[in-house]
């Protein structure tokens, strides 16, 4: 089994003891104590003391760390008196379970090795000891171009009972190296990538076999880039769940922090009648096709990953279709018409792989609640990019009139050009015309649909909107105002349209219809469509803090 460790950093030994106690009550198996700050080397009788106390009153097992601000700690002493504490700590009548100790100074000399053996049970100790070696090697700047030696040279030392490895993620794909140094390692391993790229390999833990994965007590007491608090990491992506056989899903966009599609899919997996092995994660991929490409394959064909489906968002809708061209994966009407999927589904790393496009029936379905029926009606779509071209698509394929609007407007006209050869729909009399920017206030559309960043909280303009407030003036009465953007629920376009008493319809909305298409395409089973739609405006409701 994968403990889970909550590391503890402090200066103050009662408060270290007492941030314990609240990580075993919120389900941790082992605590770390960083005694960094609380030990400055020789000559601090009082820091030695707290460190024992630490070790005495621990209500878990515990390792503890004194980390040399060489590998991102605070210790800034000499190794000799700290492995004179690390001595103190192995004869103590309530020893730690673990001391941890990086390689690099582990290796410096026999004599710092000598101290360190002293400390610890290894075969070849003389005295009854309990506590065990951790050698760690960390760098905080990237991958260590020496990755595959470090880890045999720490697993080749027979004092260490554990090996404990971690480097700054360059990318998400920097975790499947992480995976790949779990399935080869020949004794107990500690694995992880950090930075929000490297989220997946401390999930993942289980899956792959680590001996522990780190969380912090909250999201203010992270001591490594990355880390994810106990909280999120038994909540929101279920860890003690997480095992060899669990299927990985995720979102792929840039940014992705914010995304609300990990709260809504790993609970729609656990919900009754579902009971789905899965696990969806975050994961941020730069804007750049190659970027794409490269995480997606290599997402897609690691043999132990099990890779099973992913949304695509912002920005690489379109790269999805390009991708899917690319490589002869099976294409949905939609996002072939369109050239902008966000939906990955997958057989497995040897399966099949199909994309699909659920933004546009999912904005369709809305409008037709909202406005009765959708065939012969006249619409205004705002943007151009891969979202804009999936609901001016279904909305075409409806039979509705669609007036596309963007400030360049030959991006409209070649949205427009693109859905001529539509594969007619529900009704076939509908099409795309390209519209000037400068006239989309004064059109006659009966429902204009926000597909723009403009009022996304975090995004580039959270105070923006596609129609200046001052132009709901002329709108008539009875027009629906359609958000795709769902954070926050009410944009400041969707504002002034309750303002003036017009018909809305909230980005969340379609979120919640969109993602539920792709669970069901997921699982084969019914997505608790009600359940999604809760969780997500309770989140966004709750007040930020």
């Amino acid at each position: 089994m994968t403990l889970l460790c909550v590391p503890i950093a402090g200066d103050d030994a009662g408060t270290m003891l007492a941030d314990a106690a609240e990580a075993k009550a919120s389900g941790a198996d082992i605590v770390e104590f960083r005694v960094d700050r609380l030990f400055e080397g020789e000559g601090d009788d009082a820091g030695w003391r707290a460190v024992l106390r630490l070790s005495d009153e621990s209500p878990l097992p515990c390792i503890v760390t004194c980390r040399a601000a060489s590998e991102g700690g605070e210790y800034d002493g000499d190794d000799a008196s700290r492995l004179a504490l690390y001595e103190a700590l192995g004869a103590a009548d309530r020893p730690p379970r673990y001391l941890d100790l990086e390689h690099a100074a582990y290796a410096r000399s026999a004599n710092l090795r000598q101290k360190a053996h002293l400390a610890v049970d290894h075969p070849g100790q003389l005295r009854d000891l309990g506590t065990r070696l951790i050698l760690s090697a960390h760098d905080f700047q990237g991958r260590p171009s020496d990755l595959a030696r470090r880890a045999a040279a720490m697993q080749a030392e027979d004092a260490a009972s554990i090996v404990k490895i971690a480097f700054r993620a360059r990318s998400v794909r920097d975790n499947l190296e992480v995976f790949d140094l779990l399935a080869e390692r020949v004794k107990p391993m500690v694995a992880l990538a950090m930075g929000e790229e490297g989220l997946l390999s401390r999930v993942l833990a289980p899956k792959f076999g680590a001996f522990l994965t780190f969380a912090s007590l909250r999201d203010a007491a992270a001591t490594a880039p990355g880390q994810p608090s106990i909280g999120d990491l038994l909540g929101l992506y279920q860890f003690r769940g997480v095992g060899a056989s669990t299927k990985v899903y995720g979102v792929l966009g840039y940014p992705v922090a914010q995304s609300l599609s990990p709260l809504v899919h790993n609970a729609g997996f656990r919900a009754p009648g579902v009971e789905h092995d899965g696990v969806y994660l975050p994961l941020p991929v730069p804007p750049e096709w190659e970027h794409f490409k490269a995480t997606a394959l290599d997402l897609l064909h690691h043999p132990g990953l099990d890779f099973r489906g992913a949304s695509v968002t912002i920005p690489h809708k379109q790269h999805l279709v390009r991708l899917a061209r690319e490589q002869g994966w099976e294409i949905d009407d939609l996002s072939a018409a369109t050239g902008a999927a966000n939906t990955i589904v997958s057989d497995g790393p040897t399966g099949p792989v199909r994309v699909m496009n659920t933004d546009g029936p999912a904005a369709a379905e809305c409008l037709r609640r909202a406005m009765g029926w959708l065939k012969g009606r006249r619409i205004a779509v705002i943007g151009a990019g891969g979202a804009a071209r999936g609901v001016v698509a279904a909305l075409v394929r409806e039979g509705a009139t669609v007036a596309v609007y963007a400030r360049q407007k030959e991006q409209a006209e070649r949205i427009a050009d693109d859905l001529k050869h539509l594969p007619a729909g529900a009704g076939s009399e509908g099409k795309a015309v390209a519209a000037p920017w400068d006239k989309l206030c004064g059109s006659c559309c009966e429902a204009f649909v926000n597909c723009t960043p403009l009022g996304m909280a975090h995004g580039p303009a959270p105070e923006g909107s596609p129609i200046p407030r001052a132009e709901f003036e002329h709108i008539p009465q009875g027009t629906v105002i359609m958000d795709t953007v769902y954070n926050p629920v009410r944009t400041p376009m969707l504002e002034a349209a309750l303002d003036h008493n017009l018909p809305i319809v909230e980005g969340v909305s379609m979120f919640v219809r969109q993602a539920a298409l792709q669970f069901e395409a997921w699982t084969g089973r019914e997505a608790p469509v009600a359940q999604f739609e809760r969780l997500v405006r309770g989140r966004l409701s709750a007040p930020r803090g």
